[in-house]
């Protein structure tokens, strides 16, 4: 004899219509945010498909090798910039800072060895930064009037230690300081190191969660007891060092302090850090955004020495100008939207 569950059942119930639109919102949010932090790798990956299946000769090793050292320790300057933007900062002076630390490597290792050479760049351009640091933090000055001002005064000295650039220091032979930035892979490893080092700061420890903090909010990150001026200082004194750092490799790979280096290297490392997908506004960004962005500048500048070197560097300045100019309306539209949304 079969049994009939008498049991009530609830009938179903409807999707609730703001769950539904609360759901979309936060996927439309998630794909904008997405776009505008990792844009700039997903273009990498298409230029650097195009450019080896259009352009002879770009998959080459010797090729490829060119591009990653030539701009191995230039692209240290944008991963220090990366933190000064994030945390809602500017530093005009890493350029200047990178020719001086080079030219400080150079003048150590003739005065003192190659240990005097590293403690001389690095300990100078930290207390490059410590200053420019103090009066943005402390004083409360612009930090684009305070860097543009350190960018003029480390060039001054690079020129007074060079005699107005009529004296070019060079490292010798037979020192071991030429071994720590010399051939293809050093400078590599050097560099993809110290990102795996930047991404790990920026995104698993106080500090640079800090930064992300204080650079979308500074008020806030002061109410919620964070030592923002501490931080802020900080975030300095490693662009500083970094960029000084970078110059005495770069003296080590060239055997000597260059005087005439570094000249819109500041404009350069802002740029990749801004395609990368760090907003200039601060409060958002990532270590690996701005190595993408690094990279597709130098792509976009080998392709043009190859197939535009009769316009000269006027066509690499448009080119990188213009593609600048897209990449910032473009977060700007897509911060909006996360807003609206």
């Amino acid at each position: 004899m079969s049994t009939v569950d008498m049991r009530k059942t609830d009938p179903p119930v409807a999707p609730d219509a703001d769950a539904v639109t609360v759901t979309e919102a936060n996927r439309v949010e998630q794909v904008t945010r997405l776009l505008r932090e990792q844009g700039g790798v997903a273009v990498l990956v298409v230029v650097f498909l195009a450019a080896s299946i259009f352009s002879s000769g770009f998959f080459d090793t010797g090729n490829l090798e060119s591009i990653l050292v030539g701009n191995a320790y230039v692209s240290l300057l944008a991963l220090g910039m990366t933190f000064v933007i994030i945390s809602g900062g500017i530093d005009l002076s890493v350029g200047s800072v990178f020719a001086l630390g080079g030219v400080l490597a150079a003048y150590g290792v003739n005065h003192g060895g190659g240990i005097v050479a590293v403690l001389l760049a690095v300990g100078v351009s930290a207390a490059w930064g410590l200053v420019q640091g103090l009066l943005i933090a402390k004083a409360r000055l612009a930090p684009f009037i305070v860097t543009l001002a350190g960018m003029l005064g480390a060039r001054g000295l690079l020129q007074a230690i060079t005699d107005q650039g009529s004296k070019t220091y060079t490292v010798p032979k037979d020192s071991w300081f030429i071994n720590i930035g010399n051939g293809t892979w050093v400078p590599i490893i050097t560099v993809v190191v110290l990102f795996v080092l930047g991404a790990v700061v920026l995104l698993r420890t106080r500090y640079g969660q800090s930064l992300f903090a204080i650079g979308g909010n500074e008020n806030a990150a002061v109410l919620m007891g964070l030592p923002v001026l501490r931080n802020k200082v900080l975030v300095y004194v490693l662009s500083a060092t970094l960029a000084g750092s970078a110059g005495a490799l770069n003296a080590s790979r060239l055997q000597s302090g260059v005087t005439n280096i570094g000249v819109g290297y500041e404009l350069t490392a802002i740029a990749a850090v801004i395609i990368g997908g760090t907003l200039l506004s601060g409060g958002a960004g990532s270590v690996s955004g701005t190595a993408a962005g690094v990279l597709l500048l130098a792509i976009m500048q080998n392709l043009i020495g190859v197939h535009l070197s009769k316009y000269g560097s006027s066509a690499s300045d448009a080119v990188n100008g213009g593609f600048l100019a897209v990449v910032v309306i473009l977060q700007t539209l897509l911060t909006r939207a996360e807003r609206i949304e």
